[in-house]
């Protein structure tokens, strides 16, 4: 944990529920100030408290203190407050027995030092939450406290046979991560020199997003990394239920303190996850589990060979979606029951449907303009097989379901092309082999926790379940120049599984990019130096 000076302490006291634990809420901060902390955060190497000292407090230009106007009284009278407001929550709560009341009451929370396993379990919950997690694309992850790199050493692997080896295969990545920064960062510099119209600033970005992205492949599950959660009560009610019913020690951790720190300002809200009705919920998925798997062990579901798997499979879709959709348009203009108009529609010319379709559709000027919600009557799924650093990605959808395996080394890896074209590649494979050669050896004994020697660069098996309308918002994002490529790889082999069963509903994805690019960021960066030129202009310095 990071040492803060007592001065500091005392000013970080008034915004943070502890200046000495890894886990805490934010307090007395609008919430664009906390909107723009944990944004500035999921891209710096620092600390949430030291982001908030550094580049909020200490920062004159920032406008912190008129922003906030703060005193030395305010951290006091906003707890006696929510204390305060506990009594009347309860007489509500019990009053009118809706539990709805805990989705007005929100707070924000930053969980520091987790796993990237954590970070997954915590955005599972995906009604009412709002996660942030540092990113691997902005940020080197090569450094270390007290002289240890930055990953978990979980309880049982360390009261385990496997402690050493783990210790050895997990420095060995971190080793090979490290030491490959510099090097690949200059054969980048020599492939994209910098070009006339580029600034330092913009250059300097994309070239370490580039060095990011290929590396990322190398850092292991255990990770550790940092999520700012925004969320309302009920959800984080339930989000605390998940871990603290998961088998890993480190979620049960995890629930425990962020527990504690909700407690001291949305205490009504949470107290319902550990207490006789939350214990016997925990026990109710437990068991739940347990009983699945001893239900599901007489089918052979697993297979020892090597996986050759399609990256993207549509399972299925409706095969009238078109008439689906077109009845829930015509619902909304009519006062005939939907039956009715389903009806009309499936008797209808395909001309006929295509053409009120189309004007649906509209003349969209950009991807942020979507067709309205008839479009949530068609559906499609997909079964995905990409590495795990995609995966982190993608995931962050909140509009669909998808589930995910557990996450191995059975399914192959992703290799990035840029490692082996610089020489690289012998290194990098002896970290990967290392680790994969570990986790089967650990998978036997410890399955769930064999997860954390996992690289990023492995393959998982997740499905994705969503709407129409999501399906445009997700391609189109997802296929956008600046990403990365593995995740753009998907969203435009998505969308051609889609064109072939529908091409109507795909012709209005006019945002679909399916361009090349191989600095992914510069465009991005350079819009951003002319956004930095115009709030220079707008506000002065």
């Amino acid at each position: 944990m990071e040492n803060f000076s007592e001065e500091e302490k005392k000013v970080l006291s008034r915004f943070c529920t502890n200046t000495d634990k890894p886990i805490f809420c934010l307090v007395n901060l609008p919430e664009v100030v906390s909107g723009a902390l944990f944004s500035r955060y999921s891209r710096s190497t620092k600390s949430l408290r030291r982001v908030l000292l550094d580049e909020f407090i200490n920062k004159q230009e920032s406008g912190f203190n008129e922003i906030v106007g703060f005193s030395a009284s305010q951290g006091d009278s906003q707890l006696v407050a929510i204390r305060k407001a506990e009594e009347f929550y309860e007489r509500v709560l019990v009053g009118y027995g809706d539990d709805s009341v805990a989705e007005l009451g929100g707070a924000h929370i930053a969980i520091e030092d987790i796993s990237n396993i954590a970070t997954k379990a915590i955005q599972d919950c995906r009604i009412g939450l709002s996660p942030l997690e540092k990113s691997t694309r902005y940020v080197y992850f090569n450094q270390k406290e007290d002289g240890k790199y930055r990953y978990l050493r979980e309880e049982r692997i360390m009261q385990s046979n496997f402690a050493d080896e783990y210790i050895r295969s997990m420095d060995l990545l971190f080793d090979t991560y490290s030491k490959l920064v510099d090097p690949l960062t200059k054969c980048m510099q020599e492939k994209f020199p910098l070009s006339d119209g580029v600034t330092e600033r913009a250059y300097a970005s994309a070239i370490r997003a580039k060095v990011c992205d290929v590396l990322r492949c190398l850092l292991p599950a255990s990770t550790l990394t940092n999520t700012g959660v925004y969320g309302n009560g009920r959800a984080f009610e339930y989000l605390l239920l998940k871990l603290y019913a998961n088998e890993l020690p480190e979620m049960k951790s995890i629930a425990s303190s962020a527990q504690v720190e909700l407690g001291k300002v949305i205490p009504a809200f949470v107290k319902r996850s550990n207490d006789k009705y939350g214990l016997g919920t925990q026990e109710y998925m437990k068991e739940t589990a347990k009983e699945v798997g001893s239900v599901l062990a007489k089918y052979s579901l697993h297979d020892d060979t090597a996986s050759q798997q399609k990256e993207v499979e549509l399972v299925h879709y409706e095969e009238d979606a078109q008439s689906k959709v077109v009845a829930a348009i015509l619902f909304e203009h009519s006062d005939k029951s939907l039956a009715e108009l389903y009806a009309l529609a499936e008797n209808m010319q395909e001309e006929e449907q295509e053409k009120i379709l189309l004007s649906y559709i509209g003349k969209r000027q950009n991807r942020r303009q979507k067709p309205g919600r008839a479009f949530e009557h068609a559906h499609y799924c997909f079964s995905l097989c990409g590495n795990f650093g995609a995966y982190r990605d993608i995931q962050r959808h909140r509009v669909l379901t998808q589930q995910r395996q557990l996450l191995g080394t059975k399914h192959g890896f992703d290799f990035p092309s840029e490692l082996s074209e610089y020489g690289f590649e012998k290194d990098a494979r002896e970290a990967i082999e290392n680790a994969a050669t570990l986790h089967v050896r650990m998978r036997e004994k410890m399955p769930l926790q064999a997860q954390y020697v996992v690289p990023l660069g492995y393959r998982l098996r997740w499905y994705m379940n969503m709407n129409l309308r999501e399906t445009y918002h997700f391609i189109e994002l997802r296929s956008m120049v600046q990403g990365h490529k593995d995740y753009r790889r998907m969203a435009h082999e998505m969308f051609l599984e889609m064109q072939k069963v529908h091409p109507l509903f795909a012709s209005g994805m006019k945002f679909v990019d399916m361009s090349e690019s191989s600095l992914e960021r510069l465009e991005a960066e350079k819009k951003t130096d002319k956004k930095l030129e115009e709030l220079k202009k707008k506000y002065g310095k």
